[in-house]
């Protein structure tokens, strides 16, 4: 290419834009391969693998710049069935409280919005005509620069921020830096801001057209139940979203458009269908489902018949023009080359098909130099919401819009530093935020909720299983107690008059209609949930809140201690013993597979009657011990407390007595199949048998050597779920092969309680299982995987398997279908950082017994901190509710020589060892933190 002076003025001019644009410089999506592999040579910051590098952006938050070109580069393709994501597609999660986007290296942005039932507002299914949305086009009669990647440019960056997606696409003498983002708090919004600059020598007359979709994409779970008669759920659900004719109004003082839907009731013959299936499960359901609750409430149902409007303005000025004319506009070009850019929108409002679509033109002219940056605001309507209130605050506001919400989600949640470990902070950090962007809002239980996502939601299309957003929800005590509040209301609304709860949710506030729904452990996450939100916090007014019960003939109101007693009497009761003294199975605990992987269905009945679960045991152990310990913080007399712990005596001595000398069996199948566990370690049971106290000293030393040598060991990113051997062996249905799945595979949900559970006794194990569980180590192990570089799926195959790193395909569905967004991957790690402090709320306060092996370190959120320095140690507390406190601080020997120095609020008290260990005790809470430090005098 020769470089004349016009190049050379571009150039330049294309630097100074950037430069404005971003202080940090950036590399690029280059179009030359020797460039592209030049800068993959330089040195990227730890964890980031193969497509991009790990950095900050300019408020100081890390950001990670991808920088693949996933239309040459082979490593880029997943196996993939067809229907969400593409084989190179890579996305990035951009929400706030109440909307979730999924933002794709491809340059488009998909709206899920939940309210009604869980959908895009705006589809991706380029042979339907539907593109999703968050892209434009910059034209000047001549040349065509676009946001939707390669976008006809010279370069295409792509950022993927907390809170944002950022596109920095140049070339024919013109830059664009589109920035779409989720201001932080609850409006269903995103703002668009396009910064567009003219780098040529001569003054430019432009056009930019903004494109938002409007086709709705519903998580149907009814589509999904089609699957199993041999339809593809993906075109039922988008056949589905053409039964919605799409009507359009001028909005803003004629600044936007508003789309409203109207359906036109469903395909009889899909309908028919559909009723023959319901019809052939009520006469023998399969493994995995059954017919849809008849009991349900009278306004559940599977899908959204009334989606809410959507909306596109023009922020900073009017827009030039607009049309709903989706299908005129893209033509026979498609994205890249759409008709519509050789005339100006001619303001057809008239469309009504699947094909339409939000389209805003804005004309501006640039001097040589010259930047000039647009603003869009793209949303939808809840019920009881304005539009015009909306707008009229992002209008005054939106200059300034992405700063403010960066700043928020700076001081936001809880963080964890070291400078032993500086790639720490940045995945805490990044963790906190693809958590909280996670939720969203659920006007059926009107209460804001995470969602497990990834393939569970946006393939399978359920929100489940039930313990799983209680576990999402922890890590918000230290920082958003009333989200955790609302998480636990939704669950406790879920309460059936026998004590049970739903596996899951469908559509809206329906049961999903499934096998699991015969679980048995989903009581118990909620008390322990709820046990651990009120010892922290001291919110003790929260269990005399009441709750409306949306479930079973005798649904009404109860209040949450009565609620948490009908969980404890399902248990105890319905759900009860067997012959070991263990808590029955019934048709699974935590892990959905043992009955139809590993039974035939022939001897499941018997499984499901008489099958134990070490695991629920367990587990049990420590919670009904912690239930008991909340109900007395909370005023509980012996009388109501003792017999819970009794109970949990009872499972502590259970469980002890299925120590098989190496470590714990996992489940008693029944007399015919007898136990699992014997030849094979399991995790599942083992942490919680340390830290519910079942496990003797001499047994905890034996089993925490087992757990290292057998499934921590022989896997670098984190310890396997299941030891090799005969166990591995699956007779049932279901089948996986071994290293991935519940046959061995890694799980972040059950490496968070071995995290804790490792940690009251080795702390540098803890910190390396910790270590091995993150992002960080799985791009640096397996640097080609996308998945797994700053998200991933719930499950990853271990080193043992055929594919080591990655997750599980298959068809008709598989986890690499969405291996991506589960917040099981970014909520577990969060949670064990406060036990690797040794954190454990108690009836008189707070204790702390931090074994890891650094030498300073910081955990600081709204409600808890704790830092280790030269110095020493020292912390504080603030709980919602003001009273005396009792800090306990026990640290190893050697850390403990030379501290003599104890401060509580400021003053010198007098040293106190109990049990070698620290007491303090102080006023705090409500206004107040009670602070306190142990120092070297």
């Amino acid at each position: 290419m020769s470089i004349n002076r016009r190049r050379f003025l571009e150039k330049a001019a294309l630097t100074l834009a950037a430069s404005k644009i971003m202080p940090r410089v950036w590399g690029s999506t280059s179009q030359n391969p020797a460039a592209s592999a030049a800068a993959s040579n330089q040195k990227k910051a730890y964890g980031s693998g193969y497509f991009g590098e790990w950095t900050h952006d300019e408020f100081g938050l890390p950001a990670f710049h991808y920088t693949c070109d996933q239309l040459k580069d082979p490593k880029a393709v997943t196996e993939v069935n067809p229907g969400v994501l593409a084989p190179t597609e890579h996305i990035h999660q951009v929400g706030n409280d109440r909307i979730v986007a999924i933002a794709s290296n491809d340059g488009h942005v998909r709206v899920r919005q939940d309210e009604g039932a869980p959908k895009f507002l705006n589809d991706f299914a380029p042979e339907r005509g539907c593109f999703a949305g968050g892209f434009g086009y910059l034209t000047d009669g001549t040349a065509v620069l676009s946001t939707f990647y390669p976008g006809n440019a010279d370069s295409f960056d792509r950022v993927f921020g907390i809170g944002y997606f950022r596109k920095k696409v140049s070339g024919h003498g013109y830059a664009i830096d589109q920035v779409i983002f989720a201001p932080f708090g609850d409006d269903p919004v995103l703002v668009s801001q396009v910064t567009i600059s003219n780098a040529g020598p001569s003054a430019a007359n432009l056009r930019w057209i903004e494109y938002w979709g409007c086709q709705v994409y519903q998580f149907s779970f009814r589509a999904f139940m089609e699957l199993f008669a041999g339809n593809s759920m993906h075109e039922m659900r988008r056949d589905f979203g053409a039964r919605f004719a799409h009507h359009f109004r001028r909005v803003a003082g004629n600044s936007g458009l508003m789309e409203t839907k109207e359906f036109l009731g469903r395909d009889p013959a899909e309908e028919q269908r559909f009723q023959g299936m319901v019809a052939r499960l009520e006469k023998s359901p399969n493994v995995f489902l059954t017919p849809p609750d008849p009991k349900a409430p009278k306004d559940a149902d599977f899908d959204d018949l009334n989606p809410p409007p959507t909306f596109l303005v023009s922020l900073d000025a009017p827009a030039s023009g607009m049309s709903s004319n989706g299908k005129g506009f893209f033509g026979t070009g498609g994205t890249n080359h759409p008709a519509g850019l050789e005339r100006d929108l001619d303001g057809d409002l008239g469309q009504t098909g699947p094909e339409t679509a939000l389209l805003l033109e804005r004309k501006l002219a640039l001097k040589p130099g010259e930047s000039r940056t647009l603003t869009f605001l793209y949303g939808y309507v809840p019920a009881g919401a304005d539009v015009n209130a909306l707008v009229a605050k992002y209008r005054t506001g939106a200059s300034i819009a992405l700063r403010e919400s960066s700043e928020q989600w700076k001081r936001h949640g809880l963080r964890f530093s070291t400078p032993e470990e500086p790639w720490v902070e940045r995945e805490v950090a990044w963790n906190h935020y693809y958590l909280r962007s996670g939720f969203s809002y659920d006007d059926f239980f009107k209460q804001h909720i995470v969602s497990q996502a990834s393939i569970y939601q946006y393939v399978m299309g359920f929100q489940g299983a039930a313990r799983d957003p209680l576990q999402h929800a922890l890590p918000f005590l230290f920082s958003d107690p009333d989200l955790v509040k609302e998480v636990l209301r939704y669950t406790l609304s879920e309460v059936r008059p026998d004590g049970s709860i739903p596996y899951g949710i469908v559509g809206h506030g329906l049961p999903m209609p499934t096998t699991s729904d015969n679980s048995s452990d989903m009581p118990m996450w909620l008390i322990w949930a709820v046990s651990e939100y009120v010892l922290a916090t001291r919110d003790v007014r929260f269990l005399d809140s009441k709750v409306v019960t949306l479930y079973g003939e005798r649904a009404g109101r109860g209040s949450v201690r009565d609620l948490l007693a009908r969980c404890y009497r399902h248990i105890t009761d319905d759900v009860g013993t067997g012959e070991h003294g263990l808590i029955r199975m019934l048709q699974d605990d935590w892990n959905d597979a043992l009955v139809n992987a590993w039974t035939t269905q022939a001897e499941s009945k018997e499984v499901v009657e008489k099958g134990e679960s070490v695991l629920n045991s367990a587990m049990a152990a420590y919670v009904f011990d912690y239930y008991a310990r909340m109900l007395a913080s909370a005023g509980g007399n012996e009388g109501l407390t003792s017999p819970i712990r009794q109970k949990a005596k009872e499972h502590r001595e259970a469980v002890r007595a299925q120590w098989t000398g190496d470590w714990f069996r996992r489940t008693w199948l029944g007399p015919t199949d007898g136990w699992l566990g014997e030849k094979c370690m399991w995790i599942e049971p083992q942490p919680w048998a340390l830290i519910g106290g079942s496990a003797s000293e001499e047994q905890s030393r034996t089993l925490i050597r087992n757990i290292d040598q057998k499934l921590r060991q022989v896997s670098p990113i984190g310890a396997v779920q299941l030891s090799e051997g005969p166990d591995q062996v699956q007779r049932g249905a279901w089948k996986s092969e071994p290293g991935t799945q519940v046959n061995g595979g890694v799980w972040p949900s059950l490496n968070q309680t071995l995290i804790w559970a490792l940690a009251g006794v080795d702390g540098a194990m803890a910190w390396d299982e910790w270590k091995k569980n993150s992002f960080a180590r799985h791009a640096e192990v397996y640097p080609e995987i996308w998945y797994g570089t700053w998200s991933g799926p719930d499950v990853l195959n271990s080193a043992v398997s055929k594919h080591p790193g990655g997750t599980t395909g298959g068809q008709p569905f598989g986890w690499t279908d969405f291996p991506v967004l589960n917040m099981h991957t970014h909520a577990c790690p969060l949670y064990a950082l406060s036990k690797l402090i040794g954190l454990e709320f108690t009836e008189s306060g707070v204790s702390l017994a931090p074994k890891l092996p650094l030498s300073s370190f910081k955990f600081e959120s709204p409600l808890l901190g704790m830092s280790k320095s030269a110095r020493g140690y020292e912390g504080w507390y603030h709980p919602s509710a003001h009273g005396t406190y009792l800090i306990r601080l026990k640290v190893p020997a050697e850390a403990a020589k030379g501290l003599s120095r104890l401060e509580v609020n400021g003053k010198k008290i007098n040293a106190r060892l109990v049990d070698e260990a620290f007491e303090m005790r102080g006023h705090g809470g409500g206004q107040t933190p009670l602070r306190w430090s142990v120092s070297r005098g």
